[in-house]
């Protein structure tokens, strides 16, 4: 199991990008969570196999049908939090 935490920029907010996300993360077996950030840009944490982790991040660098991706930020992190599920944030 991994984790990472990913800031995505670009018009990625009012495109339903985080419920694209959550559907998405869940799919593939994800933990983790979404938000919107003050910028603009949305964080996302995943936390599962690195695989699945890694197709992910390939889906966030298109985005939702609406969002267009400029780009991404991808760092490795140790989370505490002990997630069941994968869900937005607010």
């Amino acid at each position: 199991m991994i984790t990472r935490q990913v800031i995505i920029h670009g018009r990625v907010q009012g495109v339903f990008f985080r419920d694209y996300t959550r559907k998405t993360a869940m799919g593939y077996n994800l933990t983790g969570w979404t938000r919107n950030l003050p910028d603009g840009s949305v964080e996302a944490v995943l936390c599962g196999e690195e695989r699945m982790v890694s197709k992910m991040l390939t889906w966030l660098q298109r985005g939702s049908p609406l969002s267009r991706v400029s780009s991404i930020d991808v760092y490795d992190i140790n989370l505490d939090e002990n997630m069941s599920t994968f869900e937005i944030r607010y």
